[in-house]
């Protein structure tokens, strides 16, 4: 998918999706070795991001398989379109077809309607396969997963065994709600993701504002941390931010103040419980406060806290 490893920084920077040379040599690495990608870490820390820049970088799309409690195999692999069977059934009347004819051709190809994980193996050209939050399925569903994963192939019983047209990169995530089973972490390159440190921040937020200054961007960032630092119910995702610094480049200020609280609340605080700690009467403004120091130490290398 990639000519070199420098071609894949440079396009991964391009997309704005900016992460340190170690995780961009492990990307390579996977893709090259044809080897699933397992990113396990907080929500919001940018795995999913990732799938999705992976695949704006090399010019394909992404077959996406979010998983969820009761998620089917006939949703992640495709079932038979039962409406388009009874169609055929009723234009084969009069036809003097037999029944094991019939049949046959009922159960072919023409009839699936195929789910992400065919959908990935069929592309004529290498698609992103992103299996989200592969945490909330139970350990069954995972094991279905292993023969994609390994053999790049599907034994459907109706008709055989689909084989992979083109090998997809595939990335799998899981914000840890449960531990997966070693045959999947075997399989897999492992990463832990967390959110990004405060001078990657400040990058990826410029990439999406980049009308606003540096010190805006660093301010930014600051917050990011500050509020991250916080004990709150639900911190604040990357993509959270970068919203919360177009809402303010909206309102046509560069900087946060305390009386911006109750308008900027929604993007920061997403439960009842920590809407009411930053309503604390110092809760805000310290936590601005925090977030101003957390700035000027990342103007001055070497000064930002872990």
């Amino acid at each position: 998918m990639f000519d070199s490893l420098d071609d894949l920084s440079v396009k991964l920077a391009a997309t704005g999706y900016f992460v340190d040379p170690v995780m961009t040599s492990v990307v390579y690495l996977a893709a090259r070795l044809h080897k699933p990608l397992l990113l396990e870490g907080p929500a919001g820390s940018g795995k999913t991001q990732l799938a999705v820049s992976v695949a704006q970088a090399v010019g394909t799309h992404v077959e996406r398989l979010q998983c969820y409690r009761g998620v089917t195999e006939d949703k992640a692999i495709g079932r038979f379109d039962e409406s388009l069977q009874r169609l055929y059934m009723e234009f084969s009347k009069g036809q003097n077809e037999s029944w094991q004819s019939l049949q046959a051709n009922l159960k072919g190809r023409d009839f699936f309607r195929p789910g992400p994980l065919m959908r990935a193996l069929e592309c004529e050209k290498p698609c992103v396969l992103l299996i989200d939050e592969l945490d909330k399925v139970d350990e069954g569903f995972e094991a279905m997963l292993l023969e994609i994963l390994s053999a790049w192939q599907l034994s459907i019983p109706e008709f055989g065994t689909v084989e992979a047209r083109s090998i997809p990169f595939v990335v799998l995530t899981s914000n840890e709600e449960r531990r997966l089973g070693d045959p999947i972490r075997r399989r897999s390159l492992y990463v832990r993701v967390e959110h990004p440190k405060p001078e990657r921040e400040a990058k990826i937020i410029a990439s999406r504002t980049p009308e606003a200054s540096d010190k805006f961007h660093r301010e930014m960032a600051g917050i990011a941390l500050s509020f991250r630092n916080y004990s709150l119910e639900k911190p604040p995702s990357v993509s959270e931010m970068i919203d919360f610094a177009n809402a303010l480049q909206l309102l046509g200020t560069d900087h946060v103040l305390p009386e911006h609280r109750d308008v900027l609340l929604p993007f920061l605080a997403k439960t009842e419980k920590d809407r009411r700690h930053l309503l604390l009467r110092e809760g805000f403004k310290s936590l601005l406060d925090d977030g101003a120091r957390f700035a000027r130490n990342l103007a001055h290398p070497g000064g930002m806290p872990a």
